[in-house]
């Protein structure tokens, strides 16, 4: 194998880093990871920047391990590396490069005055997430590290300035800072003038610079490669793609930059990206963010998905250890998931919210994860699972509804990946019936967003002259792509809808679960 025709992707997510190397047919040869966790400290979730290091590190250490034994070759070097992230969030720095505050991830429910006040001022949807609502927040809220901030950028953005020192990112991770004017595939110039006259800032100063995809957005550093590889076995001056976001990646590991097409990302978080034709009107359950070349996509974004199905696999594991049996875990959740689809399709009586954290669709600040049933409920290991699985898509589906119905938004193609997709058909075929439109699921959903950004940086790499991501994407990459598409029947779409009224009408208990339980 020749590593100059290689390329990496790595990606930060919400509880695993993962390196994918792919080749010049864009097929997965190489692959590391390594599982972290956000924390709660003192009201914040956050991640710690000494976390990023032993993460990123030991991810590329693993990577290394694999093509050492697939391939007998010392990871050298490769022909580009392109570093994708958890989108949103805050970590704001001051001109020596001292972390200034705590980073706030896109999990946290703390911003909502702010997030109010610049949809107002904006005419244009602030979610809470923003960076741009974690920065005013923290100006509201008269926290002294305001005036002292040099650069604010997001975990991707962070980690694309330590290996490149370059303080730029791709359009769509800027997408979730603050709003893109597709035009041009920069800030809004009309609200970045709003906003100086609103609290004085100039943001360009601070933001990093936006970058569309397929632009070289600098090299690997000697610094940057010891980061990465601190046995000094990686080269430097290897090329970067611009960073992007988990939104972006998925759509690129889909296929779904064209206008009219979406992909659903279902792990930790779950969301749904449709490319739009036309401009919509202001939902606050509904985001504008932009592609990674630029084109505007309506988010439907979820702070919760499957935490709490990985809560109860836990413990049905820890329950088969004291029984003496030794499964392994990854099967587990494929047994788990596959018993879903012997539940009752509304799921026989039983009901549960997977809120870890607060859902701005649902408007809560914070969560409590709940199951609850009535006493004539079928309460069977198959409705418990399928109960769970559902709930992880509700949410969701309220969101979409807004799309679908309310703005017209059409669909012509509907992808799923992530964690959520990797036992097969299963998630695919309860997504299907939650949106009442057919799924498909491609080979490689389990890869996700490394994959994702890989695919990004081959096209920074390897694109013709003048060659559009769609086109390259299409052409080059999914060309003979395998996947499977499914349509639920009748009676699973019948039975989310069922399983949806009874999730809307108990949404009041959720809310004083949060209040009464500490």
């Amino acid at each position: 194998m020749d590593l100059q025709k290689t390329v990496l992707g790595l990606e930060l997510g919400s509880t695993r880093i993962k390196a994918v190397l792919i080749d010049e047919k864009h097929i997965p040869v190489a692959s590391g990871d390594w599982e972290w966790e956000n924390r709660l400290v003192d009201g914040i979730w956050t991640y710690s920047l000494e976390d990023v290091r032993v993460g990123v590190q030991n991810c590329f250490a693993a990577l290394r391990r694999d093509v050492k034994r697939k391939f007998d070759l010392e990871l050298t070097t490769v022909g580009a590396i392109g570093i994708s992230a958890m989108m949103h969030g805050y970590l704001p720095f001051d001109s020596e490069g001292n972390q200034l505050a705590e980073f706030r991830t896109w999990r946290n429910t703390i911003t909502g005055e702010a997030a109010e006040k610049l949809t107002a001022l904006f005419n244009f949807n602030i979610p809470q997430r923003w960076s741009i609502a974690h920065l005013y927040q923290a100006i509201l809220n008269g926290e002294e590290h305001v005036g002292r901030i040099d650069y604010l950028t997001t975990l991707a953005g962070y980690l694309h300035f330590l290996l490149t020192g370059e303080k730029l990112m791709g359009v769509g991770e800027a997408s979730g800072m603050f709003p893109i004017d597709s035009a041009t595939c920069d800030y809004d110039e009309t609200m970045l003038i709003k906003f100086r006259e609103l609290t004085g800032i100039e943001l360009r100063k601070i933001l990093p610079q936006v970058v569309p995809a397929g632009v070289r957005a600098g090299t690997l550093t000697e610094s940057g490669a010891r980061f990465l590889d601190p046995t000094g076995t990686l080269r430097c001056g290897i090329p970067f793609a611009p960073c992007e976001g988990d939104a972006g990646t998925g759509m690129a590991a889909t296929n779904s930059v064209r206008v009219r097409t979406g992909n659903v990302s279902a792990g930790t978080s779950d969301f749904a990206m449709i490319v739009t034709e036309k401009p919509l009107g202001v939902h606050r359950e509904i985001d504008m963010v932009t592609t990674p070349d630029g084109l505007p996509v309506a988010m439907v974004h979820c702070n919760n998905c499957t935490s709490d199905i990985n809560a109860w696999v836990s413990l049905f594991g820890e329950f088969g250890e004291m029984m003496g049996l030794k499964v392994d875990k990854g099967e587990l959740f494929t047994r788990l998931f596959q018993k879903a689809l012997e539940g009752s399709r509304d799921c026989g009586g039983l009901l549960s919210f997977n809120y870890f954290s607060g859902e701005g669709v649902t408007d809560l600040d914070a969560g409590r994860p709940l199951f609850l049933r009535t006493p004539d409920a079928s309460f069977t290991l198959a409705n418990f699972m399928r109960t769970h699985l559902l709930s992880a898509l509700a949410t969701l589906k309220i969101g979409l509804d807004i799309l679908t119905q309310t703005e017209q938004v059409a669909i012509d193609r509907l992808y799923g990946h992530g964690g959520f997709f990797k036992t097969p058909e299963v998630g695919q075929r309860l997504l299907s019936a939650a949106v009442g439109a057919p799924v498909s699921v491609m080979e490689t959903a389990g890869e996700g967003g490394p994959y994702g950004m890989a695919l990004l940086a081959a096209y920074m790499l390897w694109k013709d002259e003048g060659e559009t991501l769609p086109d390259y994407l299409d052409n080059k990459v999914f060309a003979c792509a395998s996947s499977l598409t499914l349509m639920a029947d009748e009676h699973d779409i019948a039975g989310f809808d069922a399983f949806l009224a009874r999730y809307r009408a108990a949404l009041p208990l959720e809310r004083a679960a949060t209040e009464l339980v500490g």
